[in-house]
């Protein structure tokens, strides 16, 4: 079943590639989507607390008043907030949904995937929390299906109901345990969300200008068109009529009413409880072993630190006492085994004149020296005179899917793991043309594979391609699995581009 949600999920992004481009698909940047919404709830909020009277007798007042004789600043501001609160919850889950289909939540991905189940619960009772602030007839109906609620559990003396919702205890001591709520749980949450992202370099808190500007566009515009208002104040004297409710924040009152408060806690115990046992439930495949670093061969360049998409290399004294020398390591339960390291370290060139090319970091799964013996073996078998050497990803478009006599396909863990001098050695090594490909821009499947991979293609990166490779023989094609006939495409154009040029000679390398 997940496969298939996987699948569908894949054909939604593809769709929203389309409309978007891949660059700017928010499928693609829930992650940074959401902490987006935070920070438009931070500051916000920051306002709408500086002008809220949180005493008992005001509460109501000052937010309504916010609304209807600040409608230029409080009124927008308030709606914001509501929806920006509304978005992060959708974008929060969706963000869940997408990690659990494409099943990242073990190995090097327990850490994050464990400290980002409890932003669920710190993100939904702060969200209850603000209700309870406005002390209307929808707060005073969440403050007390919610105090009801939790009376279900064996930890009260007397209902809570009894002693703190009744119009002789609503008081300002009420109002300030509501603002703890509201405010100390959010901290909590930038505390959770810091922690989250802690074994992951290059987080991504922030999404691409563009499409921040359209989001907060599209919330302003909501904002605008449909304003937050208040409705009734809360008289606990009175039963609350009609309210015009927020199913996605209080979704857990209308569910107990449905059922009733202990099948409630039972649910959503064993949603936790699931999704907390999920990282330690036995692989469906071996782990692949992480990168060794050789100690002969680094020499401290620190570029496969700065690549490493989980900040799994870390940079200690080399060995051989030099002084200012580092030597780089690889914390074994951070690493992703996808070789973006190799792809980063200088000495991983095929032009080095040795039988057994042995580099500063590798693969031992998949290491570089075979990737150039086969490469060797690769062209000098081909059935064409000058071949196209197509460098793939496994993770992305399958380029064996390239059977043709002029065509020696090479499939990567990630496309990041290729040192941009093999393309040049494939060309002198007598290969008419070489593709690269790997997963659609924003979507790869170790984060940051495709984007060295293209940068270190295009020179804006170390190590890069050098100048003198003529760059009509080098061509790069971008797509996730299942776009195939994309990749068959980009083949097509590189074989019309080759027409009439001149064949490069075939050189001979020690």
């Amino acid at each position: 079943m997940r496969e298939a949600l996987q699948s569908g999920w894949r054909a939604l992004e593809h769709g929203f590639d389309a409309a978007f481009g891949a660059a700017l698909n928010p499928l693609r940047h829930l992650g940074a989507l959401g902490f987006l919404m935070f920070w438009l709830l931070a500051a916000s909020g920051i306002y709408l607390y500086a002008v809220l009277d949180t005493s008992a007798e005001g509460a109501w007042h000052s937010i309504d008043a916010l609304s209807r004789q600040q409608w230029y600043l409080g009124g927008v501001l308030r709606s914001l907030h509501r929806y920006a609160a509304d978005a992060f919850v959708l974008l929060m889950l969706a963000h869940l949904l997408r990690e659990w289909l494409f099943g990242h939540w073990q190995g090097f991905r327990r850490f994050s995937w464990l400290t980002g189940v409890p932003l669920l619960l710190f993100a939904f009772v702060s969200a209850i929390g603000g209700f309870w602030l406005n002390w209307d007839q929808l707060g005073q109906f969440s403050a007390i299906a919610t105090a009801e609620w939790l009376d279900w559990l064996p930890l009260f003396a007397t209902p809570l109901t009894r002693n703190f919702l009744n119009a002789a205890a609503v008081s300002d001591r009420l109002f300030s345990l509501f603002v703890f709520i509201h405010l100390g749980v959010p901290l909590l949450l930038v505390f959770g969300l810091w922690f989250h992202i802690q074994r992951i370099s290059r987080a991504a808190v922030f999404p691409p200008r563009m499409l921040a500007a359209g989001s907060f566009a599209a919330l302003l515009a909501l904002a605008v068109a449909q304003p937050v208002m208040s409705q009734a104040p809360a008289n606990l004297a009175v039963v609350p009529g009609p309210l015009a409710f927020d199913w996605l924040l209080l979704f857990v009152h209308p569910l107990v009413n449905a059922s009733s408060a202990g099948v409630v806690w039972w649910l959503l115990s064993a949603t936790l409880v699931a999704l907390f046992a999920l990282p330690f439930l036995p692989r469906r495949s071996a782990p692949v072993p992480v990168a060794v670093v050789d100690a002969a061969n680094c020499n401290g360049c620190r570029r496969c630190f700065d690549d490493c998409p989980y900040a799994a290399v870390t940079m200690i004294a080399h060995p051989n006492k030099r002084i200012g020398r580092e030597m780089a390591q690889v914390n074994a339960d951070l690493c992703a085994s996808c070789g973006i390291c190799v792809g980063a370290c200088p000495s991983s060139t095929p032009f080095r004149s040795v039988a057994e090319l042995v580099t500063g970091i590798d693969m031992p799964s998949a290491p570089i020296s075979a990737l150039r013996r086969q490469l060797q073996q690769a062209l000098a078998a081909s059935r064409a005179e000058h071949p196209i050497v197509v460098f793939g990803c496994e993770c992305g478009a399958r380029v064996d899917t390239l059977a043709a006599p002029d065509v020696a396909p090479f499939s990567l863990m990630c496309t990041g793991a290729l040192p941009p001098s093999f393309v040049e050695y494939a060309l002198r090594d007598g290969a008419a043309a070489v593709l690269v490909a790997g997963c659609r821009e924003a979507g790869c499947e170790f984060r940051l594979g495709q984007r060295w991979s293209a940068q270190r293609l295009s020179g804006e990166r170390e190590p890069h391609l050098r100048a003198s490779v003529p760059r009509e023989r080098v061509a790069t094609a971008w797509g996730d699995a299942g776009d195939e006939a994309a990749l068959h495409t980009a083949l097509t154009q590189l074989r019309e581009r080759l027409r009439g040029a001149a064949p490069l000679e075939r050189a001979a390398h020690g």
